[in-house]
């Protein structure tokens, strides 16, 4: 039984583990023993109450698919044991990420002082960037006015 919050527990029979042979570390064992796992969750015919499955299914996350179901790979480990570990541990943390609603932002008017330090920095880069222009002699200037 995977526990997610206190008052969501998802049933073992809803989980699907696939064991494959892994790349990485692993000396002789990694072409011998399959330890990396799959983890496949499917979302609708889950026990997971409907506004967990609509917030899952609406996730922008490459790991769930079309059709709704969540498909975790766990490599890292060495043992096929952890490496289900792993993954249960991404799952809990897939669904704990849909648990809570984001708070609405509300959205704020620059303070005053705020709006003249815009403005003063602005004014100040502006001369900044006038003091690199052409220099114009002064006496040539007013030689071609007369």
């Amino acid at each position: 039984m995977l526990q997610i919050p206190k008052h969501i527990n998802i049933p073992p029979n809803e989980i699907e583990f696939t064991a494959i042979r892994s790349r990485g570390p692993g000396g002789q064992n990694v072409n011998k023993v399959s330890t990396a796992i799959h983890l496949r969750f499917d979302i609708m015919n889950s026990s997971l109450p409907e506004l967990y499955k609509q917030r899952l299914k609406n996730l922008n996350d490459s790991r769930i698919t079309k059709d709704g179901i969540i498909i975790i790979k766990a490599r890292e480990e060495r043992s096929q044991k952890k490496n289900k570990e792993v993954a249960l541990n991404r799952l809990k943390d897939l669904i704990k990420s849909v648990s809570s609603t984001p708070k609405k932002r509300t959205p704020t008017k620059p303070t005053v002082s705020s709006r003249i330090k815009r403005l003063e920095d602005k004014s100040r880069h502006s001369r900044k960037k006038a003091l690199r222009g052409k220099v114009v002699d002064i006496d040539s200037r007013n030689a071609n006015d007369l």
